[in-house]
């Protein structure tokens, strides 16, 4: 009888070391950049994670009138950018499911098809001030963490947390999570809306966004009409 406490400790520890920590990165990454990638890699480090997974949006809610790339080259780009890298991958849930991409049923499904996981969602301040806006935000409080990005020199998690409906939204519980876990990253402006505006203009993209994808972006002709102010 001896024996069987043994096998029941072995697989605790199995089951243990299968279970991962694991950040959803969503966004329309129209085109992916260094700026990504970079709170990629801090929030790898900072919340020890295991990888971080860059979910495209099929179409974005606030971005619905917004100028597209097509899902196939914002998803090529991804490959390219994230092949070098063993912890940075990427999902086409939202692709895949195709129309308005809400955050609730990305991270609902995610969950539900790996149980033994626990997921946390980055955002951005911008997005971590609209959450309140979003679709049921306090199902996903419920289901995932928040990291929460804080650009040095840049934001300010603290008066973010202090803003009425995010405040309103938020347990006591929760705002202090997200104030003592926030992600820290190099206070770097690059915006995909630049990158656009820069390729559409003629302007040299280089060292905003990894080569490879600079050179798909050059090969297919992305981005070489100039954005209508909506």
């Amino acid at each position: 009888m001896g024996y069987l406490p043994q096998i029941v400790t072995k697989y605790a520890q199995k089951a243990a070391v299968m279970a991962k920590e694991l950040a959803i990165f969503g966004g329309s990454f129209n085109p992916v950049h260094l700026g990504h990638l970079i709170i990629a890699e801090c929030c790898l480090e900072q919340a020890h994670l295991d990888r971080v997974l860059f979910m495209p949006a099929a179409t974005p809610p606030h971005k619905q009138n917004s100028p597209l790339a097509c899902p196939e080259d914002r998803i090529e780009m991804l490959r390219l950018a994230l092949a070098s890298h063993d912890k940075l991958d990427f999902s086409l849930n939202e692709c895949d499911r195709g129309g308005i991409s809400y955050t609730v049923d990305t991270v609902s499904d995610l969950v539900a098809r790996h149980p033994n996981d626990r997921f946390s969602l980055i955002l951005g301040p911008d997005a971590l001030r609209d959450l309140p806006s979003w679709r049921k935000p306090q199902e996903i409080l419920g289901i995932v963490r928040i990291l929460a990005i804080e650009r040095h020199g840049i934001d300010d998690i603290e008066k973010t947390l202090q803003e009425p409906q995010l405040k309103a939204l938020l347990s006591n519980k929760q705002s202090q999570q997200i104030k003592a876990e926030r992600i820290q990253v190099p206070g770097i402006g690059i915006r995909a809306n630049q990158i656009r505006k820069a390729v559409a203009a003629g302007r040299s993209i280089r060292f905003r966004t990894p080569r490879n994808v600079e050179q798909f972006i050059n090969n297919k002709q992305l981005y070489r009409t100039a954005e209508k102010k909506l």
